[in-house]
Formats: C-alpha cells, sequence, structure tokens
C-alpha cells in the first residue's frame, strides 16, 4: 500500500497506480461510498458532505514536498482510474493518455451543477461518466486516424518506390533502344560490312527490276576482285574537274577576284556497299588522290600507288592502332573496323596518315565565330592555307597544296579550292562524297556555267554547324617524328581556334 503524496493517508492499488502516474480520479459513482477524488480515501459521510469537501479542498491545495520522489507502481495491476477498465501494462500508454485529457476541472453553474468540459472539443458534460465515454470515442477516433495515417504513408512509400522502379526500368530500355540504334547509325552494330551491304543492296535493285540478273553476277565478281586485291575499282571516281575548274576561272571574271585550287583532286563518291556511312574514307580517297599526283610524298606512298579500297582503308587504320595511335579511338571501335559499317572521323584521318609518315594536324573550330552561329574563322585559316606560299597576282592559283579533310557531325567532306570575291566575301570549294558522278561529270563540260558550281560553293552563311574539325597536310615525317607523334597520339589533342 503506498501513500497519497497530498495527504499522507494510505491508497489502495487503485488509488496508487493513479498517484504514480500523476493521473486525476473520477468521481465516485452513484450508489458508492465517497471517495477522495485525489486519494481515494473513503469517506464515512454521505457524498456532498463537508468532511469530505474539507479533505478534497486540503489536498489540493498543500503542495507536496521539494524532492519527493515518486512512489513506485505497485506490483499488482490495477484497473484503469478513469473507466475503470482492467489496465495490463502494455496499455501503459492508453491510461496515460487518459490522465491527460481528463485532466480538466469542472466547473459549477449558478445552480450548483457541476459542469465537466471535454479537453479535446470543448464540449460541456453534467456527468463526469458521459464525458469519460465520449473522450474514448475521441480516443477510439484519434487511434484508428493514427493507424490509418501509418498505413497510407507505408502505401504511399510502397507505390512511391514501385513507381522509381518503373522509371529507372523505362529509363534504361531507352538507353538502351538509343544505344543500339546510335550503334546501327555507326555501323557498330555487327550487322556486316561493305561486302554485305554491296550484295544485299544489289539483291534489292533485282528485286525492283532496276537490275537484271547478269548484271548481278557480273558486278559480284568485280566486287569480290576488288575486296581480293584491295584497290578500288574506280566506279565511283571523277577525274579532271580541278583542271576544268582552273579553265573556267580564267575565262570568267565577273564576280571572283581571286581564287585558289588544290592539285589535281578525283572526286569519289558513295556506292552500293558504302552508302550511308562511307564518307570519311571516301574523303580520304580524295586526299590520297592528290597526295600520289605530288612527287614530295612519293616515298611515304610507295606501297600505296593505287586508290585502295574501303574494306583496305580500314585495315590500313587498324594498322595505325597497332603501332600505338590513338589507344582512345581504338577503344572506341575496339580495335575493329574491317567487316564493319563504322564512321570515321579527324582523328582516324590523322592517325592513318601518320602511320604514312605524313606529317598533318588537326585544327579545332569548336564554337561560331560569326554571327547566326557562322565561322568565319574557319574560312580566314583555309585562305592562309593556300595563300601562304602564293603571295603573287595571279587570278588564278593552281597551288602544290594538297585538299582539305573537313569534318562535322554526320558527315564530312574535301575542300579544294577557295574564292575571295570582289567584296573580299570568302567561298569555299567543297567535293562532297554523296554527290553522284552524273552530276560531277557536268563541271567537265566546256561549256559549263556558273550555275553547276553550285554543287561546290559554300559561303560563310551555308556553314553552320556547331563545331567544324579539319585535317591539313603539310609535308613529310621523318621516322622519329612519327615515332614522336605516335607517343604524343596517346594524349592526342587537336589544335583549338579561340
Amino acid at each position: 500500500m503506498l501513500a497519497c503524496e497530498l495527504c499522507g493517508q494510505a491508497l489502495p492499488s487503485r488509488a496508487a497506480a493513479a498517484v504514480a502516474a500523476r493521473l486525476p480520479l473520477p468521481r465516485a459513482h452513484p450508489g458508492r461510498q465517497p471517495r477522495c477524488s485525489l486519494c481515494c480515501a473513503v469517506s464515512p459521510r454521505p457524498p456532498g458532505s463537508d468532511e469530505l469537501c474539507r479533505h478534497v479542498g486540503d489536498t489540493r491545495t498543500e503542495p507536496a514536498p521539494l524532492g519527493a520522489r515518486r512512489p513506485e507502481v505497485a506490483e499488482e495491476l490495477p484497473e484503469c482510474p478513469l473507466c475503470g477498465q482492467a489496465v495490463g501494462r502494455e496499455l501503459e500508454t492508453q491510461v496515460r493518455a487518459h490522465g491527460r485529457l481528463l485532466g480538466t476541472s469542472g466547473t459549477e453553474t449558478e445552480n450548483g451543477e457541476q459542469l465537466y468540459e471535454c479537453p479535446m472539443c470543448s464540449l460541456t458534460c453534467t456527468n463526469i461518466h458521459i464525458l469519460e465515454e465520449h473522450v474514448n470515442l475521441h480516443l477510439e477516433e484519434q487511434s484508428f486516424s493514427d493507424d490509418g495515417n501509418i498505413r497510407d504513408l507505408e502505401l504511399a512509400q510502397w507505390l512511391q518506390t514501385e513507381e522509381d522502379k518503373r522509371q529507372r526500368s523505362e529509363e534504361e530500355k531507352r538507353e538502351r533502344e538509343e544505344f543500339k540504334k546510335l550503334q546501327r547509325q555507326y555501323g557498330l552494330d555487327n550487322s556486316g560490312g561493305y561486302k554485305q551491304q554491296f550484295l544485299k543492296n544489289m539483291e534489292r535493285e533485282v528485286d525492283r527490276g532496276r537490275m537484271q540478273p547478269f548484271e548481278y553476277h557480273k558486278r559480284k565478281a568485280d566486287m569480290m576482285e576488288c575486296l581480293a586485291s584491295g584497290i578500288d575499282d574506280g566506279k565511283t571516281k571523277t577525274s579532271g574537274v580541278i583542271e576544268a575548274l582552273c579553265k573556267y576561272y580564267q575565262n570568267e571574271n565577273k564576280d571572283v577576284r581571286r581564287v585558289w585550287l588544290s592539285t589535281g583532286v578525283d572526286h569519289f563518291h558513295s556506292s552500293l556497299g558504302d552508302r550511308g556511312w562511307g564518307c570519311g574514307y571516301r574523303n580520304f580517297q580524295m586526299l590520297l588522290s592528290s597526295l600520289l599526283q605530288n612527287s614530295l610524298y612519293n616515298d611515304c606512298l610507295r606501297d600505296s600507288t593505287l586508290i585502295p579500297s574501303i574494306p583496305k582503308i580500314q585495315s590500313m587504320i587498324e594498322d595505325a592502332w597497332r603501332e600505338g595511335f590513338d589507344p582512345h579511338g581504338a577503344s572506341h571501335f575496339n580495335s575493329r573496323l574491317h567487316g564493319s559499317k563504322a564512321w570515321i572521323g579527324a582523328c582516324e584521318i590523322y592517325s592513318l596518315l601518320t602511320n604514312l609518315r605524313i606529317k598533318c594536324r588537326i585544327i579545332d573550330f569548336h564554337k561560331p565565330t560569326g554571327p547566326m552561329g557562322t565561322h568565319p574563322r574557319l574560312f580566314e585559316w583555309i585562305l592562309h592555307y593556300y595563300s601562304t606560299d602564293n603571295e603573287g597576282g595571279a587570278r588564278v592559283v593552281c597551288t602544290s597544296k594538297p585538299p582539305i579533310y573537313l569534318q562535322h557531325q554526320g558527315h564530312s567532306r574535301t575542300v579544294v579550292g577557295i574564292e575571295e570575291k570582289k567584296n573580299k566575301a570568302l567561298c569555299l570549294l567543297l567535293f562532297d562524297p554523296g554527290c553522284p558522278s552524273q552530276e560531277m561529270q557536268k563541271l567537265l563540260k566546256q561549256n559549263s556555267g556558273g550555275t553547276n558550281l553550285k554543287l561546290l560553293r559554300k559561303f560563310v552563311g551555308s556553314l553552320k554547324e556547331k563545331q567544324y574539325q579539319i585535317v591539313a597536310v603539310d609535308g613529310v615525317l621523318s621516322l622519329e617524328e612519327k615515332a614522336a607523334r605516335c607517343c604524343a597520339s596517346q594524349i592526342l589533342t587537336s589544335e583549338k581556334i579561340p
């Protein structure tokens, strides 16, 4: 038995638990002996007697001594001091909640009637038992609401987790599809190379009635012989265009102040075997056709006296990789080009030329340098390239300069010359591998007018890609210089024009 902290009287177990929990006690039920609302002491007089009122008042006003220890809860499991329900240890939290909610003291009306206010919604009751039931409803509703909120939170978290998984799965699927699309676009999907595409396109031509079966077999035999020898069959080549341009400019002087032309260049266009991906290889063939006409490069090209086929060029680039050139680029292609439809760019052309001991460099025009996304610095650089060794007054200058490999996103072309107009405007002359031989051969006609030059002319406003790269040839390398460039290419960086 424990003593009341306020009055010191012995407390029954029910009152002891209430006092230990600091909980107020309800008033006695009708028909029972009156008890103290704080310590549960039994009053010998009927309810409402003066003795009980004095005891309660004294107990409320007498403060507990400072430092008094809180009495221990009896080992016997008590009843709930508010609702009379047997309380186990697991319901201790509920008992404390009852105590907090019912701790509001009552007030009296003018008629002396006791009123009790709900601490949760301020409802006023005249009966403590009705108030208890009312508060219990609040507690049940609160408990249900809390459980519902927890379940809703868990459900929301689960739904969010599932949504995140679904989005990640869709994103990974989309990335795989985009990667496969890029592989197909750049010829890295293991779908075959020049030979397979050539045969497939010829079969399609036969099915559409555009090619006779006997022609199919003849061209197939020629293609197989070309692949075996490693020499291009020349069926997409157009020669003599530079010479025809030189004659045209000598006779035409309406708006051109000066023009510079490369050493003779043959034009090569894409065939059935490399259509859609072979522009880099065709531009190398154009560049090589000019180098073969320049005696300065005879020693470097003694093993390449004829224009190689595209599969042969692929093998030549692989040879440069094996020599140690551009290991980063080699890893991009898994060190394999032969038998694929892989696109190549300026770095592969640089590695190939350097491995042949041809001195060249890459210049990167990494951002526009003029209004509307144009690149006037590119035009100025090319003008300087052609005019450096030709300061004479001739209006048409057929230089000894090789053509320039010009690369941008998705395509490449070959610069074969540059015009300077009378108004100082510059215009590049480009050979495009996408232009068929039939169109290029129109430039060979003596009566060809300036309208045909639209195939070649590109003004500053015509080149608006975000970035351009050029590969410019400028002499021959010694063996020592080649070895040094091989080492340097392992951390190859192009020259950037600010």
